[in-house]
C-alpha cells in the first residue's frame, strides 16, 4: 500500500484498510478512534492488558503516514527532564579545553557551551521539534510504570507542545506529534490525563480474530491448525494465570509448530512447547496441574 501523505484518514473504513496493509486487523472501536484522533488532533490512550496489540497501533501508524515513530518507554522513577534533553557534556568539556588558549573564546565560552550545537533531544524534545513533513508518532509506552509526577509533567507538555531548555528559551511544535499513549493498567491515571486522551480498552481478540492475524502474519501456516491454536489460546487466556498469554506468544507459538511440522496440538506437544506461551514456572505447573488433554478438549 501507498503510504498515506497526508497524515489523514478519510473514513472508518480507510483506517481498517491502512491497518491491513500492515497486517493488523483494526476492529471498527480502534479504526474509529483513529479517525477521531485524526480528526481532532487528540492523544489517545490505550489500555488493556499486556500483549494485545496497543504498542503495534504506534508501529502501524507511522508506517501508514511514512513518519518517524519516537518512543519513551517509561519505567518507575522517570525523570521528566531526561525524557527531554540532556547536554553534551564529552563534548563541551573538549570546547572548554579548546578554548582555554583564546581569550576571545574564553569571554562568551558559557553562552557557545550551552547552544543548539551540544543539545541531546530526547524523545519528548525530539518531537515537538520534528521538523515534518508529517507529524511524527509519539509513543509514550506503559505510561501507568511512570510516577504521578511524570503524569503531572506529561499533561502539561501535551497540552501545548511546547517545552523550555533554559539555557536556550522555549521550543514550540510547528507539527504537533501524533500522541499514543499505552497502559497495561498496573495502576489507575490521573483523571486529568485520561481526559486530554481519547480512550480505548483494547481487549483479547476473539478465537475468530486470532485466527485470523496467525494467517496474515504466519504465512504457511494450515487453516485447521490456526483454528486449533487460536481455540487453545483463548482457552488459556480464562484460566487465572500471573500472566496470560498475549498475542505475541499466540504468534511464536504458531511459528515455533510451523516449524516443528505439526498438524495437530497434543498433550506431549502442549508440554514441550509451554516455555513458548507460559513465562513463569508457576503458570506452567498449575496448566500441567489441570492437565493439557482438558485445555485442548475445551474443559476448562
Amino acid at each position: 500500500m501507498t503510504p498515506n501523505l497526508t497524515a489523514e484518514f478519510t473514513s472508518v473504513d480507510d483506517v481498517q484498510t491502512a491497518f491491513a496493509s500492515e497486517n493488523y486487523i483494526a476492529d471498527r472501536p480502534l479504526a474509529l478512534t483513529m479517525k477521531l484522533a485524526s480528526d481532532l488532533g487528540k492523544p489517545v490512550l490505550l489500555e488493556g492488558e499486556a500483549g494485545v496489540g496497543k504498542t503495534e497501533v504506534a508501529k502501524v501508524l507511522a508506517s501508514v503516514f511514512a513518519t518517524p515513530l519516537i518512543r519513551l518507554q517509561c519505567y518507575e522513577g522517570l525523570d521528566a527532564n531526561t525524557t527531554l534533553y540532556e547536554w553534551n557534556y564529552a563534548r563541551q568539556i573538549l570546547h572548554i579545553r579548546m578554548a582555554e588558549h583564546d581569550e576571545d573564546k574564553r569571554a562568551t565560552l558559557e553562552k557557545t557551551i550551552f547552544n543548539d550545537e551540544f543539545l541531546l533531544n530526547r524523545p519528548l524534545l525530539e518531537a515537538i521539534r520534528h521538523p515534518g513533513p508529517r507529524p511524527a508518532i509519539l509513543l509514550i509506552d506503559e505510561v501507568d510504570r511512570a510516577d504521578e509526577e511524570f503524569e503531572a509533567f506529561l499533561l502539561e507538555m501535551l497540552s501545548d507542545y511546547q517545552v523550555t531548555v533554559p539555557e536556550i528559551g522555549t521550543f514550540s511544535a510547528t507539527m504537533p506529534p501524533r500522541v499514543i499513549l499505552t497502559s497495561n493498567r498496573t495502576r489507575e491515571l490521573n483523571d486529568a490525563l485520561k481526559r486530554r486522551c481519547l480512550y480505548l480498552w483494547i481487549d483479547y481478540p476473539s478465537p475468530a480474530k486470532e485466527r485470523e492475524i496467525i494467517a496474515r502474519r504466519v504465512p504457511g501456516i494450515e487453516s485447521s491448525l490456526a483454528q486449533a491454536i487460536a481455540e487453545v489460546m483463548h482457552r488459556l487466556r480464562q484460566i487465572d494465570f500471573y500472566k496470560r498469554p498475549g498475542i505475541a506468544e499466540t504468534l511464536d507459538w504458531s511459528q515455533a509448530l510451523l516449524g516443528l511440522g505439526v498438524e495437530e496440538i497434543t498433550a506431549d506437544l502442549m508440554d514441550d512447547t509451554a516455555g513458548v506461551i507460559l513465562k513463569y514456572h508457576d503458570d506452567i505447573e498449575r496448566l500441567r496441574s489441570i492437565g493439557y488433554d482438558h485445555v485442548i478438549a475445551g474443559e476448562v
